[in-house]
């Protein structure tokens, strides 16, 4: 299994999320991709390769081109507005009742295209977020050359980005691109399987009108977590893509006898679709030590997945999402992809 990685998601450093009503560090910082890189070389799994550059035009396939040129143009025209380098967050959102055009000013246009205040804008942001895409679509390349497995080492994470709308630490869609440059690579149907803690709403949100890719997610019950306003079961789908959108929501303090079911529910959907290739949105926020979820897997269900996820016996890439409990990501993603290629020895622990 090749892993490709980039060095360039460093450029993507936030001072502060807005969380609990205060200002703080943020859960997704760059340390996070150093772990799981680690913890893969020490499993052995294959070699680590860096990305191939696919420029803008498979982005603009899942993304609006002018939302993609607002992440490439944003901090620049922060700093010409406010000539601080201090993030860039949005101020007032365009919810019920108000008008949905987009502003000149960039506190407007950064509220326009967001839709939370935990996802801030830097000086490096967009070369982050671009070769983030690019470790997902060279993750695709390597299933078109007949791969079985490519795992994506994403960062930052993309799932919760729609058509025209960055949040939740997201910003271009990793997963959503690479499905549908399988597709652009002659694949018929691809299915994603997105197994992150909390829902995939813009994954959902690109593919919402399409049957050709169908879309799985298991995840925290939005009437009680984050997103909260998208996951939904009876969220299906629409006009061709009408039940080629699966949602199962679970309830907060959910275990593995009951993960396990939606699971495997979920890959029944994908069984019966019949994909050519499979993208895994990987999020380790299941885990029970995981500081902003609420879900009790344990380190030993993640091979458990992996494995779950190879009796599917399809073309596999595995993109990294969430997962923010560090001292324990690394292992956690690794069990995942020890799993899934069949890996029985234990790995060597990372030096």
């Amino acid at each position: 299994m090749q892993t490709v990685y980039s060095l360039r998601h460093h450029r993507h450093h936030a001072r502060a999320e807005l969380i609990d009503g205060t200002m703080r560090p943020p859960h997704e910082r760059p340390e996070r991709a150093e772990l799981v890189l680690r913890a893969v070389e020490a499993a052995a799994l294959g070699p680590v390769v860096p990305p191939t550059e696919h420029g803008l035009g498979p982005l603009a396939r899942v993304h609006d081109e002018r939302f993609l040129a607002f992440l490439a143009e944003a901090w620049g025209e922060w700093i010409a507005e406010h000539g601080t380098e201090t993030d860039a967050l949005g101020l007032a959102w365009p919810t019920r009742r108000f008008t949905q055009r987009e502003p000149h000013a960039i506190d407007g246009r950064l509220s326009y295209f967001s839709f939370d205040a935990g996802s801030p804008i830097m000086a490096g942001t967009a070369e982050a977020v671009f070769a983030s895409a690019d470790v997902a679509l060279t993750g695709a390349d390597r299933l078109l050359a007949g791969d079985p497995h490519a795992f994506a080492l994403c960062r930052p994470p993309g799932h919760h980005a729609g058509r025209d709308l960055y949040g939740g630490y997201c910003f271009v869609n990793n997963a959503a691109a690479a499905a549908q440059a399988l597709r652009d690579g002659g694949l018929e149907r691809v299915a994603v399987v997105d197994v992150d803690y909390h829902h995939g709403n813009g994954t959902q949100d690109v593919f919402w009108d399409r049957g050709d890719v169908l879309v799985t997610s298991l995840h925290g019950d939005p009437r009680q977590e984050y997103p909260y306003f998208a996951g939904y079961a009876d969220e299906r789908g629409a006009g061709a893509g009408e039940d080629a959108n699966v949602n199962f929501p679970l309830p907060w303090g959910t275990g593995a006898t009951r993960w396990f079911e939606a699971l495997d529910q979920a890959l029944a959907r994908v069984r019966a679709f019949t994909p050519e290739a499979v993208v895994v949105s990987l999020g380790v926020d299941t885990f029970r030590h995981d500081p902003i979820s609420r879900f009790e897997l344990d380190a030993g269900d993640y091979p458990v997945l992996g494995a779950r996820l190879a009796d599917l016996d399809v073309p596999t890439l595995v993109v990294l999402e969430g997962g923010y409990a560090v001292e324990a990501l690394g292992t956690n993603v690794a069990g995942v992809l020890r799993g899934l290629v069949g890996a029985e020895s234990p790995p060597r622990q990372p030096e």
